[in-house]
């Protein structure tokens, strides 16, 4: 029974060496002002842009920056960006500031945001809208 008493009790003691952390504790009194800047560096990992479409009124092209302004978003256009305009391929010279626009954007590596595609006007009624209104018209 002592040799059983014993081994138990040694178990237990290797047990609780073998948990006990090796580094000596930090300290995680931090003050308010810490705190505060932890919560704006993490905010800021989490408002990394997603992919979404988007349209409104073109503000701004920029031709030598390869760039278009709706609203207060910038987009990139890149080599693989598909422009059009009045449903035919277009440039982006063809756009026009004031003219409606839309298209869909993707983030970058650095976190800008490049325009997949973008839509310069209004978008042309498709070949199924107007079998309806020939069909209505019948």
């Amino acid at each position: 029974m002592k040799f059983f008493s014993r081994t138990i009790m040694a178990g237990l003691i290797t047990a609780a060496i073998l948990a006990a952390p090796s580094a000596p504790a930090q300290s995680t009194n931090k003050t308010t002002a810490e705190k505060k800047n932890e919560k704006k560096e993490s905010g800021k990992d989490s408002e990394k842009k997603a992919a979404h479409p988007f349209h409104g009124k073109l503000a701004a092209v920029d031709k030598n920056a390869k760039t278009i302004t709706v609203g207060k978003s910038v987009y990139y256009i890149t080599s693989a960006t598909r422009i059009k305009k009045n449903g035919k391929d277009a440039t982006l010279e063809e756009g026009v500031v004031g003219e409606e626009v839309s298209g869909y954007a993707r983030p970058m590596d650095d976190g800008k945001m490049a325009a997949s595609s973008v839509t310069f006007g209004a978008k042309p009624e498709s070949k199924g809208s107007e079998k309806k209104k020939d069909a209505e018209k019948k």
